[in-house]
């Protein structure tokens, strides 16, 4: 009777944890009728501390990039068997791919190669995932671009800008200026591609059209292509279908 009480206990534990709603489900975007849901305030987490990854070179570039961002400090006995630790750290800010980082950051700093003089990408609050280098661009042109997917705004305004967002497509030279954002406010981007052909750069978002908080497939897609030679980065759209 104990083992019937006891199996019947932890399927209703399953059942109510399957029940919850995924952090993935939850709306990316509060609207508000006399307020628009981009530029919201941010909350600084008092418990973040700041700090910096190593210095990062790309081949065929002359600067080094430094990716900033937060550490959270976990008090408590989390030590491990065989170390003195007492707080659980991650010192990690960012994964490095050859041509790639990844992660989740609030900053990069580029730094020339003969100098130690260092250049903010932005001094707005956003959390960059990944920033792409066009190597195979910067080998035919000889012009050097970094891509970003970023946030740059609390579109769900639970005071953060976090992988719950809204997430933009953006531009830069490949020493941080000329920072450009491409895809359009509150529409979701979705992929990109280089057509080296072209020279262009193509890329698709989702429109949340019914204003539910969420992309589905009741959303409208919409397509894009920029012209990277262009002194000026400006997204056009185009229709496929």
């Amino acid at each position: 009777m104990k083992k019937i009480v006891t199996c019947t206990a932890l399927l209703l534990t399953f059942l109510f944890i399957g029940c919850k709603e995924p952090e993935s489900n939850k709306p990316k975007v509060i609207y508000d009728a006399t307020k628009n849901a981009v530029n919201n305030p941010v909350k600084r987490d008092s418990s973040q501390i700041k700090i910096a990854d190593l210095p990062i070179y790309m081949e065929g570039t002359k600067y080094l990039i430094h990716a900033i961002g937060d550490i959270r400090v976990y008090d408590g006995p989390g030590s491990s068997y065989g170390s003195s630790k007492t707080n659980s750290v991650s010192y990690a800010i960012s994964n490095y791919n050859r041509f790639e980082v990844t992660g989740y950051f609030q900053n990069l700093k580029f730094q020339h190669v003969d100098s130690t003089a260092m250049r903010s990408l932005t001094d707005k609050a956003i959390q960059i995932q990944t920033a792409t280098y066009l190597n195979t661009i910067a080998d035919k042109t000889k012009k050097q671009i970094l891509v970003y997917s970023l946030v740059d705004s609390d579109t769900n305004r639970d005071g953060k800008i976090d992988s719950n967002d809204i997430k933009s497509l953006y531009l830069s030279n490949f020493n941080g200026t000329h920072f450009t954002k491409l895809s359009d406010d509150l529409q979701e981007l979705l992929d990109w591609n280089v057509v080296e052909v072209q020279n262009r750069l193509y890329f698709r978002t989702i429109e949340d059209i019914n204003k539910n908080g969420a992309f589905d497939k009741k959303d409208q897609v919409h397509y894009f292509y920029v012209n990277l030679m262009d002194k000026e980065w400006k997204a056009e759209e185009y229709m496929p279908i």
